[in-house]
Formats: C-alpha cells, structure tokens, sequence
C-alpha cells in the first residue's frame, strides 16, 4: 500500500497528532541546529484539509505530539527547554508537565503518549540534545508523569523513540532506535510499568508509532520508509510506503479517524502524506 503526498518542502517534520474538535493535524517541524549548542529550533504547524497549511506555535521546541486526556491541550515533547510542555489549543499558552528528573535535566524529549486517565509516558534519547552537557549520566530512558511526578520507566534502552499505549491502557509501546527493537511493557492499573518483553525484532530503525482501534501498532521506519504494521500479537499484517526515505511519524485522523496520516522524506524536503484505510485510529 502506498500513501500519496499532500505536500512537500518542509524542513523535517514529526510529531502528527489530529485534533477532532477543529478538524487539524498539529505537527512538528524541526530545522537545522543552531547557535553555541546546536539546537534545532522547532514550530508546530497545522494542517486543515483539503490543503491549508499555516503556523500554530513559531516557537515550539517540540518533536512528538499527542493530545492531553481533556483534549484541550497537546502535550509536546519539547528539547528547546528539555522538557515535555503542555499548548493550550485555545490560546497556545505554554505550560512545564515535566522540567528535569530527580533536578537532573532531561537528554531531549522526543515522543510521548498519553493514557485515558492523563498519565504520561515520553521517551528521552540524545538526538536533539546538540551540545549540552549529559545529566543523564550516558542513560537515555523512558519516563512516566502522573500527578505532576517524574518516574523513571526504563533506563537500559539505546535511544528509545517511537512510542505508544493499547487502546485500553494495560500495554505500553516503546521502539529502541539504536536497537531495532520495539519492547512491550505491562501496565498496571494505577500507570506504573511491570515486566518488559520484546515485541518485535524490527529492521530499519523504529521511530514514531500509533494504535488502531483493534490494537494493531503502525511504526514508522526511519531507513526504509515504510510503516510497518503489526498485530497485537506481533505478527507482521504488511507495510505502508511513504516517500522514499526517513519516514518519521504517523496518525490517525479526519471525521471518521480513518485516514492514516504520515510525515515522510528526507530533510528539506520532508512531507505529509496520507492514505484511506478501512479501520479507524484510537480513540475514534
């Protein structure tokens, strides 16, 4: 299966996150480091279908996206601050939903999934770091926030990114970039993780992920292009192409949530593209 373009030119973009109550894709789109510490600023953009793009927050400093428990914020994975933020949709006020862990500063956010109940989870590689200094002592982790309370998940995985819950919330997603791994984790009723188990041994360096209403998991492949689709169970159910290379992201979205958004390509030249498919996303 193949998802066409909707357009191109784009500095990099990640992140997609559909917003129902507005009918938009919020995404990331990241530029080249800049400055003494080389980071890479970020701005959310949106989409509105048919094909009307236009500037949601200029200064965002985000990379993954998702929408808060209420639906009326997205939560950013944001490496500008090295932080995970909260954008009001209404006003795009900015909020802090996790400044540091233990008063030591986070590598740089980058993707972040949000349970029914408002828990959040958010993996923690080194990409956007640039040249700031490592608090994490060499560790790049996977992290949950519940009550305004920074948790450590997970701190054995090389540079976890893609990441994503069941539709019922008992089973988190996390894929191990530097792995090419995706590992499953329990969830337990109250948001803590309990045993890790390896869903897939993946190929092409798995980036950001999302679930389908009957729990199939769609993970965009860095090297590849493709997005691959898996059962609950881990069985490979096909691919999606997208571009040619780097395909970085993907969503659920539109009135019926059944239009698999992708963000795809190489950088400057990175574009969304999309396809019909005949199940929708979680939550529909």
């Amino acid at each position: 299966m193949t998802a066409p373009k909707i357009q191109g030119g784009f500095s990099f973009l990640e992140g997609p996150v559909w917003v129902a109550d507005g009918g938009y894709l919020l995404m990331s789109d990241m530029a080249a480091g800049t400055g003494p510490y080389n980071v890479q600023p970020s701005m959310i953009r949106r989409f509105t279908p048919p094909a009307t793009f236009d500037t949601f927050v200029a200064n965002a400093g985000s990379n993954g996206l998702a929408l808060s428990a209420d639906a009326q914020q997205v939560i950013a994975a944001t490496h500008d601050q090295r932080s995970v933020s909260a954008y009001r949709l209404s006003d795009r006020t900015r909020s802090t939903v996790a400044a540091n862990f233990q008063g030591r500063a986070f590598n740089s956010p980058n993707d972040v999934a949000v349970r029914s109940d408002g828990v959040v989870y958010f993996t923690d590689p080194n990409f956007q770091r640039g040249n700031r200094s490592d608090q994490m002592s060499g560790r790049t982790s996977v992290f949950r926030v519940s009550g305004g309370q920074v948790s450590l998940v997970d701190d054995r995985l090389r540079q976890p990114n893609g990441i994503a819950l069941s539709p019922d919330g008992t089973a988190l997603y996390v894929g191990a970039y530097s792995e090419n791994k995706i590992y499953k984790y329990v969830v337990q009723a109250e948001g803590s993780t309990g045993a890790r188990s390896v869903f897939v041994n993946y190929i092409g360096g798995p980036d950001g992920a999302t679930i389908d209403c009957a729990g199939n998991v769609y993970w965009a492949s860095g090297s590849d292009a493709l997005v691959h689709v898996y059962s609950p169970a881990g069985t490979q159910l096909g691919t999606i192409r997208a571009g040619t290379s780097g395909t970085t992201n993907v969503a659920f979205g539109g009135p019926d949530r059944q239009t698999l958004y992708v963000t795809s390509g190489p950088r400057n030249d990175s574009g969304l593209y999309s396809v019909r498919l005949d199940i929708p996303g979680y939550p529909y």
